[in-house]
Order: C-alpha cells, then structure tokens, then sequence
C-alpha cells in the first residue's frame, strides 16, 4: 500500500504553485487543478490514467487517494514508473505565439 500521508501535510497548507518534497520512495506528488466547475486531480510517477475530481480541493484530493490505491491494488508494483521519482514539481506559464 501506497503511504499518502504527507497529501494530508500538503492539504493543510494549500501549496498549488509550486511543490518541494523530500518524500520517500512510497509517495507521490499530485497536481490539483482549480477549473471553473470543480477540481481535478492527478499524480505524477504512475503508469496509465490515473484522475480524480471533486467540487472542493479536499474532495478532488480524496478522490485521487483512492484511484491511486485501487490503480497500485489492480497493478501492483508496475503501476509505478521506473525512471527516478520525481524530485520537485512546478507550474509555470508562458506566452503563447500570435
């Protein structure tokens, strides 16, 4: 089983822009995206599609707890991407050509 813990820690403090975690090997980093009609939700490091929604942060957030549980139950270790985990995540914007 996946250890999510360090989701709640995030949560709590509403980081959104930009993530730094030294989390173990048992974690993953997800991205919430605010839409005008709800959250949607997803991690970085797992094979396939994996997505999650909600009205609320914390409900787009739960969501994705659990698809990624039953992803890591159906998948097992494969579900996981075998490159190096993701270390830091960022969001940033640019331009787009006229």
């Amino acid at each position: 089983m996946i250890c999510l813990e360090w989701l709640h820690w995030m949560t709590n403090r509403r980081y959104r822009t930009y993530v730094r975690m030294y989390a173990p090997m048992d974690s993953l980093k997800i991205i919430i995206e605010k839409h005008a009609d709800g959250y949607v939700s997803y991690p970085i490091g797992l094979k396939g599609v994996v997505v999650g929604q909600g009205e609320t942060y914390d409900d787009a957030l739960a969501d994705v707890k659990s698809a990624i549980n039953f992803h890591i139950e159906t998948f097992g270790d494969d579900a996981f991407v075998s490159d190096s985990p993701v270390l830091e995540a960022f969001v940033a914007e640019t331009q787009l050509a006229a």
